[in-house]
Order: structure tokens, then sequence, then C-alpha cells
């Protein structure tokens, strides 16, 4: 018998539907009322389908100026038109379903046909997904370390990219990697995060982060960087405790690398499998900034189950002082080491400043916080209908669990309110790949399928750097 705190060896249910704390209509309301002035959503669901049976997707482009959205069945230049001096670029997450976690959880894919569920069958798929989109940026999840290693790699490099890879720590041969075209980009730093603690008993889980510092080519001055982290967090709807913890871990390293020499951060873009749905208490978290968790149970943190069995309360605080990272997700040791590097301090100040410590640990917050005002490429449902985007579909489930969140500059129409100005500059949402509907999935018999390789779609968003 598993005790409740441990990691099920299946990925077990998502129930369908996106339970978070909000409503569709409370969480969105705002930003659908902008959203809907400024995309025209297409009114015939024929116009997705090929004759093949296939899904097509669009590309939304927001609104400049006022202007209205257009529709288009590929992405376009429309956006690089407006000025030549100007740097833009695509991002894509895509969970691409790694085969020993297809092979391990195959009660999640009883609507597929034996054939399609083949690496033989699914690898060439999704390589022409990736070829067809031609993102500048890859944030991919579940890559298999032998099949990165004997052909994911390669293939990606004789496409123009280079790739940074981080396996997970565990028995599980998947992780995370992220893969630029050096063409538009080239290295500054990057960093892996390893979730495990072996001296900290909360963080058992073998998850991993990656976070890298990118330097644009070309139209940007000589100091520019774009930070690009990419994430998978623990699936266990009943360990909240972890999945912030976790989320706190990748956050931390964000901030350790995007700051600027000016103080400000340069532009960020998280993407990631979070297994948390909008609305939940995570997703709230890393879009508002802030989460104050007293009293929330440990099983509704990712809203990913409507009748969460995790009823045990968050501790507070939730992981150890140990483990070196603030309740405002930074580290606290590189914090030490910069005001040990900026001078002695005298005796007297150091006792007085070890006396503060002692009292503000006895005054326990549950407040989180972080230094990013984030904002979602995605409304998560869609304007006129209230219906739920999802980015997954198998045999159990149909949800959104899958972002791409960014630092939006302050004009940029299609961000949420509220962006504050601590970026050096940042992102606007120039365009996106719209997503589709649970019934729109299940007319092409779910995921995978025969065309679509991954239990989950590709998200991708075209974005353009402003500086200041």
């Amino acid at each position: 018998m598993k005790s409740e705190g441990e990691e099920p060896l299946t990925k077990k249910r998502r129930l369908s539907g996106q339970h978070g704390t909000s409503t569709p209509d409370e969480e969105t309301n705002l930003s659908n009322q902008k959203e809907a002035s400024c995309l025209s959503v297409a009114q015939n669901e024929e116009k997705y389908r090929s004759k093949k049976g296939t899904i097509k997707r669009h590309w939304e482009y927001f609104c400049q100026q006022s202007r209205t959205m257009k529709i288009s069945e590929n992405k376009s230049d429309q956006s690089n038109t407006e000025s030549e001096a100007t740097f833009d670029f695509t991002v894509m997450s895509y969970n691409i379903l790694s085969q020993n976690l297809l092979e391990d959880n195959s009660h999640l894919y009883k609507h597929c046909r034996q054939r399609l569920l083949f690496w033989t069958y699914r690898f060439p798929n999704i390589l022409q997904e990736i070829k067809q989109l031609d993102a500048d940026v890859l944030c991919l999840q579940e890559v298999q370390e032998d099949h990165y290693r004997k052909e994911i790699k390669s293939n990606l490099e004789s496409l123009g990219y280079h790739c940074e890879y981080k396996m997970r720590t565990g028995r599980k041969p998947d992780g995370c990697a992220i893969c630029f075209k050096t063409s538009k980009f080239s290295l500054i730093s990057s960093n892996p995060v390893e979730f495990f603690r072996r001296d900290i008993p909360l963080l058992d889980r073998d998850n991993v982060g990656l976070v890298l510092l990118l330097q644009p080519r070309f139209h940007c001055r000589a100091d520019a960087a774009i930070c690009v982290a990419n994430t998978h967090l623990l699936y266990n709807p009943r360990r909240g405790d972890i999945k912030l913890t976790q989320l706190a871990m990748l956050l931390a390293e964000i901030a350790s690398i995007a700051p600027q020499k000016d103080g400000s951060f340069c532009p960020i873009i998280i993407c990631g499998d979070f297994n948390s749905v909008p609305g939940s208490p995570l997703y709230r978290f890393i879009k508002e900034g802030k989460l104050n968790y007293e009293g929330l149970a440990i099983g509704k943190v990712s809203g990913q189950e409507q009748f969460p069995r995790g009823q045990r309360i968050l501790s507070i605080p939730i992981w150890p002082k140990k483990l070196g990272i603030s309740q405002n997700c930074v580290y606290e040791i590189k914090q030490q080491q910069k005001e040990e590097n900026a001078g002695e301090k005298l005796e007297g100040a150091k006792l007085d400043n070890t006396k503060e410590i002692v009292i503000a640990s006895e005054k326990l917050s549950s407040k989180l916080q972080h230094h990013f005002k984030l904002s979602s490429v995605y409304s998560h449902y869609f304007p006129e209908t209230g219906i739920p985007e999802v980015t997954t579909c198998h045999s159990r489930s149909a949800v959104t669990v899958d972002y791409i969140f960014y630092s939006a500059v302050n004009d940029d129409t299609a961000a949420q309110a509220g962006a504050e100005d601590s970026f050096h500059g940042g992102l606007k949402l120039l365009g996106r790949l719209a997503l589709l509907t649970e019934k729109d999935l299940w007319t092409v018999n779910g995921l995978p399928n025969e065309n679509n390789s991954s239990d989950h779609l590709p998200l991708l968003a075209e974005f353009r750097l402003v500086e200041r």
C-alpha cells in the first residue's frame, strides 16, 4: 500500500473540466471583455477541420491600436511590417508525451489504435509539427533521455536549434528541454533546477526545471537579454505543498538570473506543464504574484480534482528554512552573500540583524510572494461562449494544465491589467495559435490521434521585445 503522501506509480485521472476556485466568468470576465473587443472569433467550427478529419488550428493576432484581430490559417509576417527595427520571435511549449510514461499509463489511451502509440509512429508526427510551427524557442516536457540523445537532439540541430536538456533525477527517464534557433539567439547561461533534495523530506520527488538566459542577435542593445524557463511540476493532486515548493524553487532561480545591472529584470517567459488548472491557487499565485495559503487544503492547491482527497491543511511555512528560499521566492543565501560582499559590517550591527531574523522567524507568515507580474498567453475560455480551452485530452480527462506566462510591457493590449514596471522593457504579445475545445478534439478521437501524437497540444505565441 502506498501512503497518501506518496506519488502514485501512474498518472491518475485528471477529472474533466477545469475545477479551479474561480468559475469561468469570475476568472476571465475582465480579460474576456478586452479580448472580445480585439478578437474576431470564427463562427463556423467546420473551418477548423480538413477533409482528412484533422483539426486545423488558426492564428489569432491581437489588435494593435484598436484594430480588429485577424484570424489566419498560418502564421503571417504582418507583425513584422510595423517596423523593420523590431525583434519578434515565437515560443512553443509542448509536452510531447514520453514513451515510457505512455506505456506506464496505458489506461489513459484506451481510445487509441495500438499502432498510433508506437514511438516509431509518433516521433515523425511530433517532428513534423515542430517543423511546421517553426518556433524560434521550443520548451519541451516529457523528453525521454534515450530518444533525446539518439534522435530528438540531432533532428532539432539539423533544423537550426541549439538544445539544452535536463533529465529528471529519479527512475523516470524523461526531462525538460529548451531549444532555440541560433539565427535568433545566443546562449548566455543555462541553469538546471533539481526539485529533489535528499536532506528535505518534503522534496522527495524527481521533477526538474531549466532556465536559460538568451541574448537576441539583432535589433537590440548589446546587453539585451530574455529569460526563458521550462518545467514540469509534480502531477499528484494531493500534494499541493510539493507543487508550491517546486514552483518557488523555479522562481528563485529565475530571480537570481534575470536581474540586470540597473536592478530591473529582463523580460521573462515561463513555459511548462504545471499540473494545475486555471483559477486554482497555484495558477493565481503565478499571475497575481501573491498567495495567502492560511487554511488552504493541500488537495485544493492545483484544482485538478473537484472533490480533492487531500484535506490536510498546508503547514506554515510550507517548506523548511534550510531550503534557503524565502517566502518572496528568492534565494536567502545569495542575498546574504550580496550583503557580505558589499562590505564588512560592525559586529554590533550583525547582532542586531540576528535579533531581527529571530523576531521575524517567530512571526510565521502564510503569505507567498514573487517579484514578477506575469500574464498568460491564453485566456483559457473562449470569450463568446465561456467554453474551456483544453491543452490535454485523453481517455480520462480534457483540461488545461499547460501554460506560457510572460512579463508584459505596460501597453500590451493582450496582457492582463496590473503589469508592474519592474522590468527592463517587456514583451508584447502579437499573436497565438488558437487552442481547441474538448468537443473539437473528440471529433478526431481525442489525443493522441493519427496526426497529433502527444496527449497534449503544442502552445505557440509570437512576441515582440520592447526595450525601454
